[in-house]
């Protein structure tokens, strides 16, 4: 068979032949990933293991870089981006969505909320400080409830609760 006899013979195959490969270097990828994936079986780098859970609250002052807000500076410090407001309050800013960069911002140490205890009884008591919702979350584990806790004790107003006042809880 000459040259030209297999050139023309791999022509007419070609469409054969690049489907075969390409199905090859499908599996061997394919094997590839798979051989990764069960070595990679969840290890922790040693750097992350050495680092503490806690969240140290050691700078008093931080200043803004490009891209932050006060969401973020929150988390970082807090662990919760939630407590924004507590910054923004320490800083006294009149809008809170504008910080520039280079800013410098105090961030105030915040006392460690107690954990509450969750309430199992069908009755509550209320206390200074709660709410519909902070009831829900402790009676329920959710603080959507509260709509529920409203309509069973007929709450005209479920924004106004005041202590001493008794709560139905259905269970």
């Amino acid at each position: 068979m000459d040259l030209k006899k297999i050139l023309k013979a791999i022509k007419l195959n070609e469409s054969t032949i690049s489907m075969v490969l390409g199905a090859l270097v499908i599996v061997i990828v394919g094997s590839l990933v798979i051989k990764y994936i069960r070595n990679a079986k969840g290890t922790v780098p040693q750097e992350l293991l050495d680092q503490s859970n806690s969240v140290e609250l050691v700078q008093k002052t931080h200043t803004v870089a490009r891209g932050e807000n006060l969401w973020n500076i929150s988390v970082k410090y807090y662990g919760d981006g939630f407590k924004w407001t507590d910054i923004a309050t320490e800083n006294k800013l009149a809008n809170a969505s504008i910080i520039k960069e280079g800013q410098e911002l105090t961030i105030p140490d915040l006392e460690q909320q107690e954990e509450t205890e969750a309430i199992s009884s069908t009755t509550y008591e209320v206390v200074k400080g709660d709410s519909l919702w902070s009831v829900a979350v402790r009676a329920y584990g959710d603080g959507y409830s509260w709509v529920k806790i409203a309509r069973e004790n007929q709450l005209i107003n479920p924004n106004i609760i005041h202590p001493g006042n008794i709560l139905v809880l259905s269970r």
